[in-house]
């Protein structure tokens, strides 16, 4: 049988092809597909940078470091050079905007660090708010809740924010029952900060903790470090390093080195000093070059990191750079050969690992 278009059974199919049956019954037109063609992808939009190479509208970063380590520190400097539109060690600021900061914990810690810039600097006024309290990120309703947060700022400061910090991001999953370690409620959450973006067009900036191995990097599911668009790792101690640890569209390395110093805001009630720290305006003097010696490769070690080189920027997960390495008779009698060589390999500062996934650091 040969089915026209006016057999009744495949009406509704033709219709549903066509557009979008409501529920009255008519068609409605479906939504504009929007495509860029190959062609027309060289006259694509340029970052709409707040800091040059730092802080740019639209995208979300990570701030990572164990507890102590001067990240809230350091991304409350930063969010006072936005404010101010001041260059930020080297980095070109290239507009002024407000700032939002939604404290999920130790928001007074917050306020007397922001003040201890004011003390400091002589700071008058910035477009600077802080907003203490729970939000559950889980909650699709997060979404108009930060809308608001911001619009509120913004009729206050007289600026377009710019800029939001949420401090800390584990906070925000646990505020609505979720585990950090699972990727579906980190997707979740990613997903209701991506669509504040889609409306406010900000830069989202997520205080988060490493684990308690810091070389694996941010602590829970490795979803967060495959949303966002740059992450930087602290560690050290009297001299921190902030460390680009991932980024889309430009080069890892280390962003900045500081140091914490504290500042006195005056005497409580009882005569006693009120202090707290921030990060440094005096400069940190790059160690001394040293020139070192190529370090010796077995042979087994050479294959394993050309294997890893071969893999180009995307670098290999373990169990994909194990496979590779069977394959061409590396570890295939004795299992822990493989794993010996990978941390001979990051001993040696010739790749990095991070939440199981590996790349090359040097050239062969």
């Amino acid at each position: 049988m040969r089915i026209t278009e006016n057999s009744s059974s495949v009406v509704p199919f033709i219709q549903a092809a066509r557009g979008v049956i409501n529920g009255s019954g008519s068609i409605a037109e479906p939504p504009a597909v929007k495509l860029t063609y190959f062609a027309d992808c060289g006259a694509f939009i340029q970052k709409d940078w707040i800091i040059k190479g730092v802080i740019a509208k639209g995208e979300t970063s990570g701030w990572i470091a164990p507890p102590g380590h001067g990240k809230s520190a350091l991304l409350i400097e930063i969010g006072v050079h936005c404010a101010a539109g001041r260059d930020w060690r080297g980095h070109k600021a290239k507009a002024p905007c407000g700032v939002v900061i939604l404290a999920l914990e130790r928001a007074d810690l917050c306020k007397r660090r922001l003040h201890a810039y004011a003390v400091r600097d002589e700071l008058i006024d910035l477009p600077i708010a802080v907003h203490a309290g729970i939000i559950d990120l889980m909650n699709p309703a997060s979404v108009s809740a930060i809308v608001e947060i911001v619009r509120t700022a913004e009729r206050g400061f007289g600026v377009d924010v710019g800029m939001i910090i949420i401090d800390t991001f584990s906070k925000a999953i646990a505020a609505g029952g979720g585990d950090e370690d699972r990727a579906r409620d980190q997707n979740r959450v990613a997903a209701n900060l991506r669509r504040v973006q889609e409306l406010l067009g900000i830069h989202i900036a997520l205080v988060g903790h490493t684990g308690k191995d810091e070389t694996r990097g941010a602590r829970g599911s490795n979803a967060h470090l495959g949303d966002v668009d740059f992450m930087v790792q602290i560690s050290g101690d009297a001299i921190k390093s902030a460390e680009i640890v991932k980024a889309n569209d430009q080069a890892e390395g280390v962003l900045a080195q500081f140091r914490l110093e504290p500042i006195d805001l005056g005497t409580d009630s009882d005569g006693d000093k009120i202090s707290t720290a921030i990060v440094s305006i005096d400069p940190i003097d790059a160690p001394a070059a040293t020139k070192t010696r190529e370090p010796k490769l077995s042979p087994d070690q050479k294959t394993m990191l050309r294997l890893l080189h071969e893999a180009k920027p995307a670098g290999l997960s373990t169990a994909d750079w194990n496979d590779k390495g069977r394959a061409v008779g590396v570890g295939r009698t004795r299992r822990a050969t493989l794993n010996d060589i990978q941390a001979r390999l990051k001993e040696l500062s010739l790749v990095r690992e991070y939440s199981g996934q590996w790349t090359a650091v040097t050239r062969l």
